[in-house]
């Protein structure tokens, strides 16, 4: 068994209203040394597979569920 580790974020010139907010409501809170905040998204997938053929499944993953191809980028670490 192996475990995919996929991390998925926006692409440049993308917005991310979430991370935004975040900056904002961090300079509220007095960080002012914060210049950006961006939103990631990680997904742990264990896969009952060798590890050859995992990183091919989490793809094919990525490209039907987990992410958007027009406004995510992604990589995939396979583990184990």
């Amino acid at each position: 068994m192996v475990r995919a580790e996929v991390i998925v974020h926006l692409k440049d010139g993308i917005s991310d209203p979430e991370g935004q907010n975040t900056a904002k409501a961090l300079h509220l809170l007095g960080f002012d040394s914060v210049k950006g905040v961006h939103t990631t998204k990680v997904w742990e997938i264990d896969l009952d597979l060798p590890a050859d053929e995992a990183r091919g499944e989490v793809d094919r993953m990525c490209r039907r569920l987990l992410t958007n191809p027009v406004v995510h980028d992604y990589s995939v670490r396979i583990v184990g």
